[in-house]
């Protein structure tokens, strides 16, 4: 449930990343207008939640880690901003069943597959969480690169403004699957779509999904 507060914030967040950042936006006529979509990124740093919703034209509803509402008034704040909790690790069947609500109400679901952030910037290998979701519900899904953001995890970076990179790549539908659910097609399905991600960072963030490792 969006709150009151959510155009605030999002006016102040993006006001923010253009003052201590050089943020460049690619490719979001690429988001289609209406109906529900699922958006699949890469994760680099905590600002990167805030900085796809900020640079969408639609509203979204994010996936985040349980830890961060554990705390009461930070569980209301970030509630309001668009995001629901899942537990890592495990098969939280009430976050999917949240996450299939979003997608049946035609709204944008946020997920990143890799479900923590890269310690070195590169793609690391994904949990099958997004391709469960996308196969169950046969939507489209928008591959998005997010580069320039491991450069904001100390508080220097302000006087040095990286230029931030968000490229919203092409909309896809995952290959139709006579097995759907079982667990070494979920894996494939999670490499197809990682590969999509991959394809839109620069060599040196494609890391597990290197697209020079895919041609060998």
């Amino acid at each position: 449930m969006i709150r009151w507060y959510y155009y605030i914030c999002r006016w102040a967040i993006l006001f923010y990343l253009n003052v201590v950042t050089r943020l460049k936006v690619e490719g979001l006529e690429n988001v289609p207008k209406t109906g529900p979509v699922l958006i699949v990124a890469n994760h680099l740093n905590n600002s990167d939640p805030p900085l796809v919703s900020v640079t969408l034209n639609r509203n979204a509803i994010f996936m985040a880690k349980e830890e961060l509402f554990r705390n009461r008034i930070l569980s209301y704040i970030i509630f309001g901003l668009g995001a629901f909790p899942v537990h890592r690790g495990q098969v939280d069947r009430k976050a999917i069943r949240h996450a299939e609500s979003v997608l049946k109400n035609g709204m944008i679901l946020v997920m990143f597959p890799e479900s923590h952030r890269s310690k070195d910037a590169r793609l690391q290998e994904a949990q099958p969480g997004s391709a469960l979701i996308a196969s169950r519900n046969d939507v489209p899904i928008l591959p998005v690169a997010i580069t320039g953001t491991e450069k904001m995890s100390d508080w220097k970076f302000i006087f040095h403004r990286p230029q931030v990179l968000i490229t919203y790549g092409i909309p896809f539908k995952l290959p139709a699957s006579s097995t759907q659910g079982k667990k070494k097609n979920l894996e494939e399905l999670t490499d197809f779509i990682m590969s999509k991600i991959a394809e839109i960072l620069p060599e040196e963030y494609q890391g597990f999904y290197s697209m020079e490792k895919t041609k060998k």
